[in-house]
């Protein structure tokens, strides 16, 4: 008899402690599952914020900006042919852009302009486009400032490794490019998401 009650109490301890391990191991996993799932949820949370940054990031950005300014038009279409449009989109920069209006491209020879836009041409045209660029957002005021502290000119590189020349005309700031040729700053802080720009009534060119 006594042997029995043994028997039965050990099984009684034996089902227990199934039960208690069974239960742990069931919390184990409902808190793994929950935490799998909170991971997951902050995961296409942060996705989401990632998505929508970048689309108002783009929605203001160079590219952006340069598409909605009817007088950008013509550098729009050389953007898109050089295949540039893209990284003034998407491209965090900084970057500042000398942004040539229609008129100013409608002073090149247009059998030129019509020969860059080809597809054969397009490391040229990158070539032209890039000379416009420069790394860093440069305000006007901070040209204004730099050409004052240097004697009334002010030379800087663009992304394309060659220089350009800033000076002022009364209270006009004046782009020199490497022929010697000048553009004219006529809109200037156009703020976007990844730079400024700055628009001119001339495109510049290196030397030739």
């Amino acid at each position: 008899m006594i042997r029995s009650y043994k028997f039965l109490a050990v099984a009684l301890i034996s089902i227990i402690s199934f039960t208690a391990c069974e239960d742990k191991e069931k919390k184990e996993q409902a808190e793994s599952e929950r935490m799998e799932m909170e991971q997951m949820e902050a995961e296409r949370e942060a996705e989401m914020r990632a998505n929508e940054e970048k689309m108002e990031m783009e929605s203001n950005s160079i590219a952006a900006k340069a598409m909605g300014t009817e007088q950008l038009s013509t550098l729009v279409s050389a953007l898109q042919a050089a295949e540039l449009a893209q990284m003034m989109k998407e491209e965090a920069g900084p970057f500042t852009v000398f942004a040539p209006t229609n008129d100013a491209f409608a002073k090149i020879d247009q059998a030129t302009l019509e020969n860059l836009l080809k597809p054969e041409n397009k490391e040229q045209l990158q070539t032209v486009l890039k000379y416009h660029v420069v790394s860093g957002e440069v305000m006007a005021s901070d040209l204004a400032q730099q050409i004052s502290a240097n004697n009334g000119t002010y030379s800087f590189s663009t992304v394309e490794g060659a220089e350009l020349t800033a000076t002022m005309q009364g209270d006009n700031i004046v782009i020199k490019d490497g022929n010697g040729q000048t553009a004219n700053i006529v809109q200037a802080d156009v703020d976007a998401s990844n730079g400024v720009v700055h628009i001119i009534d001339a495109v510049v060119m290196k030397k030739s």
